[in-house]
């Protein structure tokens, strides 16, 4: 973070960092194309305006009435906030900021602390400082700071709490520094140039551990119990090659052949799942931290981080047909950096003008990565032709499990009963289509918790195999 001065703004270091930036008269113009004197004068507190009002008035009676004595009072209460003013001008205070997220990612509704320190990295010792940091109206009120006069090589160190109910990527600062003179004539403040910013993603629900898709194809248990009885018997060895290293030598296999053979490197397939969040406006009703939308996203990010901690590649697919991560909507192979990367995609995603699914449909079809494994999809509401379209999309996938919360299809919605509507009739009939198609459709949105659907899913899932 840069360091301002009495002087006016510094250079910026970058954000959430600061170094030292010289005192001094400036050279040239000030905020505003002003002068750095005259945008001191503008400095002037009521108390110091007052005092000066006090010392012009109390001159021209004395020059009207002729009384020298008071003529000496009112050059005093002119000049006093003057001589404040000229003080706070050329004091060469250089302070240096610094702010600091903890963490820098948080889930809507929770709580983050940002912490800031000020370091006074003059040979002189500050006034009193009134520190501020400018913050968007969503995470709270704008803090506020008295500091205390900051000894030389001295710091002060604040923190505050922020907290959103809502998603999205917030800047933080610019920092400003209130300073003052002793007798509160005249206030200069000063920003700092550079800012940070708070990511808030959507809330993660845990989510129970269960079967949806052959998790023994990939790195589960099945897989390395299966790895684990193989024997020698099981090897596939192939001829010695340069560079081939030599601990990887199949002895048994080089004494039948007569030449020196080497094991074969398998790599365990690893499970696969495409989530797929429809975003189309003309889906959702409503809007707000209760929304069904809402409700799609933070179930999309849950759904994420749960098969990422158990070792699937996972990729994030919507309505427009853009995939992430890679650049050509590649499955993701480190769940950490994959995981930060569609948190931070999930906190920003809005509603899209797509008039429907079909763009979703063709890069599920013109994927080259063979089977898709598990498809998630959070749905919207759904007409007839829709629901057709994404019923033909599990034709890739070797299990797909949909939770429809869009209009019609909404938790509270199925509460109601038939009599509810056509909207109710509408989402009944999506869901039917879905699971003719060979989807596991289920009805989800706000006040339904997703550990429960993802468990129905599962025992759907595990009936429609037994018969």
């Amino acid at each position: 973070m840069a360091a301002p001065t009495a002087h006016g703004p510094a250079p910026s270091d970058g954000a959430g960092t600061g170094g030292p930036a010289a005192g001094g008269p400036a050279g040239k113009g000030g905020r505003n194309g002003k002068g750095p004197l005259r945008t001191a004068l503008g400095g002037l507190t009521t108390r110091g305006r007052s005092f000066l009002a006090a010392g012009l008035a109390a001159a021209l009676c004395a020059y009207v009435l002729g009384q020298a004595e008071l003529l000496r009072v009112g050059i005093l209460l002119a000049v006093l906030p003057l001589v404040c003013v000229l003080v706070l001008h050329r004091t060469r205070h250089r302070v240096s900021g610094s702010r600091r997220l903890s963490p820098s990612r948080v889930p809507a509704r929770a709580e983050a602390r940002v912490h800031l320190r000020i370091d006074n990295v003059s040979r002189l010792r500050t006034g009193l400082l009134m520190l501020q940091d400018r913050v968007p109206y969503v995470l709270g009120p704008r803090p506020r700071f008295v500091l205390d006069r900051i000894e030389p090589g001295g710091r002060r160190e604040v923190s505050y709490r922020v907290r959103s109910d809502l998603r999205g990527r917030y800047p933080l600062g610019p920092l400003q520094l209130r300073l003052t003179d002793p007798f509160g004539m005249c206030e200069l403040t000063r920003s700092f140039s550079s800012f940070d910013t708070l990511t808030v993603v959507p809330p993660v629900e845990p989510l129970p551990p269960v079967r949806l898709a052959g998790e023994t194809s990939g790195y589960g248990e099945g897989r390395r119990r299966a790895l684990a009885l193989a024997g020698d018997d099981d090897v596939i060895p192939r001829g010695y090659r340069h560079g081939d290293d030599l601990r990887r030598v199949h002895w048994r296999s080089t004494a039948r052949y007569g030449e020196l053979m080497v094991r074969r490197e398998e790599q365990p397939r690893q499970a696969r799942c495409t989530v797929l969040l429809d975003t189309r406006a003309a889906g959702w009703a409503g809007s707000g931290p209760d929304s069904p939308f809402e409700w799609a996203v933070a179930g999309a990010a849950s759904v994420v981080m749960h098969l990422l901690e158990r070792g699937y590649s996972v990729r994030l697919l919507t309505d427009a047909g853009t995939a992430a991560p890679g650049p050509a909507g590649g499955f993701g192979a480190d769940s950490s950096d994959t995981a930060g990367l569609l948190l931070d995609l999930l906190a920003v995603v809005e509603h899209s003008n797509e008039p429907g699914l079909s763009k979703a449909y063709d890069a599920l079809r013109g994927s080259h990565t063979g089977t898709e494994g598990l498809l998630v999809a959070f749905l919207g509401g759904l007409d007839e032709e829709q629901a057709v379209t994404v019923g033909r999309m599990c034709r890739r996938s070797q299990r797909a499990v949909a939770f429809v919360a869009g209009p019609g299809g909404t938790a509270t919605g199925a509460a109601a009963g038939s009599g509810s509507g056509s909207g109710s009739g509408s989402g009944e009939a999506a869901l039917g289509v879905l699971r003719e198609a060979g989807w596991t459709a289920l009805r989800g949105g706000p006040g339904t918790g997703l550990a429960q659907l993802w468990q129905e899913a599962d025992n759907s899932t595990l009936k429609g195999l037994d018969r």
